[in-house]
């Protein structure tokens, strides 16, 4: 299931994916999330939007979960009592208790990692 979700201060569409997924799986406000983020890739001399800077840090932070493939859509179904940050070529999304939280559906886009977050 998806479910439309914007969580920018200014409900903007902006290429926020990552602060609007991690924003959404912790709950947390998305201008924290932003400085938060901001904060950590400010020390380690990089953006925040990479993607080696995203995979290392939802390593550090939550359990990746290898071995699972699929579409999002499939992947979110597998966790209906989870939140998960599920990434894609390109993308990154938050699926809480099987629905996907997102501006926009990416179900049918293909799964290349998926951390559980609770």
């Amino acid at each position: 299931m998806y479910k439309y979700y914007n969580a920018n201060a200014l409900n903007k569409y902006e290429d926020d994916c990552v602060i609007r997924a991690i924003s959404c799986a912790t709950n947390k406000s998305w201008d924290y999330v932003y400085d938060y983020l901001s904060d950590i890739a400010q020390y380690e001399g990089t953006l925040f939007d990479k993607r080696e800077f995203v995979r290392n840090y939802l390593d550090k932070t939550y359990q990746r979960l290898d071995g699972i493939y699929g579409n999002v859509g499939y992947v979110s179904s597998l966790f209906p009592h989870n939140t998960i940050l599920i990434t894609m070529r390109g993308h990154i999304v938050c699926s809480k208790n099987g629905v996907i939280y997102d501006t926009f559906d990416c179900r049918d886009r293909e799964v290349e990692d998926v951390w559980l977050v609770k």
